[in-house]
């Protein structure tokens, strides 16, 4: 994820490392942009539709020969063509088992998502890993902005599309989201009844964040304040004809808390930055919160089941406790998997530390 640590937000509080750590932790990850808008230069990103997607591979992973790929695009509910890359195994024949991935929040399929769709890929699945409205490759106008509602709705339209592949078994469809996607596709499931299984890893719940700040210590008075300057934003985005945007992401000035520099060293490194990633190369609107601050997403996460859920993640993540209060909200059959030693990051890209073998033989027994 990034949320506005994802827009790059510790640099607006200008104090001891310490006493700068204690204040993020203290305020919703997106709206800590809104308390210096003044200050903020609007980062305009360009016009994207579908028409622009590239064919060349430009992923931030090594091509697989064991799979073939393929651009595709579909619309979802509300109208909006989304962008995504279709892996199959080689060779496969007969009607398969498919998955739709997406995730982290601000990233685009050619990173984290694009990495697990291709190696699910390698061991036997169908799989689509797409850009979620707004971002990315996909459509939707004005660019850079999150929606809990329109992002949920993006996992089911995915759903749509693949089950009526001729190559896929829409009886067997299973869900993989990361990161801040990872609260999106658990909302997408519980009201998705075409979906057998479900994984999540990393998992953030963009909604609880963005209301309550990290570990829920958001007080009400720092809540009234951000939502009293998002409100009048609206106001200024309306007579200046657009979005004001916030600072580019995940930018270090020194003494920043470890899991931004983690996201620094993930998206603005050659290890994951890709140019069409907001947590990489933008920022989100300034009013992209607002929808977020009073639409818990997981209220109904119990209603997943009987169908199963898995929950991975870091041992040292900053994020585990989002793994560990959704996992005591759903019902059986449900699962945590705690990955020692591992931080929010590394289970992005790190394949030697992603569980690759515990998503493959839960898959293969509950899309059977």
């Amino acid at each position: 994820m990034s949320t506005q640590n994802e827009t790059g937000n510790a640099m607006a509080i200008q104090d001891s490392p310490d006493a700068r750590r204690r204040n993020l932790l203290k305020m919703t990850g997106l709206s800590i942009a809104t308390l210096s808008v003044a200050s903020v230069a609007a980062a305009q990103p360009s016009a994207r539709s579908t028409k622009q997607m590239t064919d060349k591979w430009d992923k931030t992973f090594a091509k697989s020969d064991k799979v073939d790929h393929k651009k595709v695009s579909f619309k979802n509910r509300y109208g909006i063509t989304l962008a995504a890359d279709l892996y199959q195994p080689k060779n496969a024949s007969g009607r398969l088992a498919a998955l739709v991935i997406s995730g982290p929040f601000g990233a685009v399929k050619e990173q984290s998502s694009g990495l697990y769709a291709q190696t699910m890929a390698e061991r036997g699945f169908i799989t689509l890993a797409f850009d979620p409205s707004y971002t990315g490759e996909s459509g939707g106008e004005p660019r850079n902005v999150a929606s809990p509602d329109i992002n949920t709705e993006d996992f089911s339209a995915a759903v749509d599309y693949i089950g009526l592949l001729p190559f896929v078994d829409r009886g067997r469809i299973g869900v993989i989201g990361i990161c801040g996607w990872g609260g999106m596709a658990l909302s997408a499931v519980a009201v998705d009844k075409r979906v057998r299984a479900v994984a999540v890893s990393t998992m953030y719940d963009m909604t609880r964040v963005m209301s309550k700040g990290y570990n829920d210590s958001v007080t009400p008075e720092q809540r009234a304040q951000t939502l009293e300057q998002l409100s009048r934003q609206r106001w200024q985005d309306v007579e200046k004809g657009g979005p004001s945007y916030g600072p580019v992401m995940n930018e270090l000035k020194g003494g920043e808390p470890q899991f931004l520099v983690d996201y620094h060293d993930y998206y603005r490194t050659q290890r994951g930055f890709h140019r069409r990633a907001i947590n990489s190369n933008g920022s989100w609107t300034q009013t992209t919160p607002l929808p977020f601050m009073n639409m818990p997403i997981l209220t109904y996460i119990a209603e997943i089941s009987p169908r199963p859920v898995l929950f991975i993640h870091g041992e040292k993540a900053h994020s585990r406790y989002f793994s560990e209060t959704a996992y005591a909200a759903a019902a059986e059959p449900k699962e945590l998997m705690i990955i020692p030693g591992a931080s929010h990051t590394d289970l992005y890209d790190r394949v030697d530390v992603i569980p690759f073998d515990k998503l493959t033989s839960f898959f293969r027994a509950y899309l059977a």
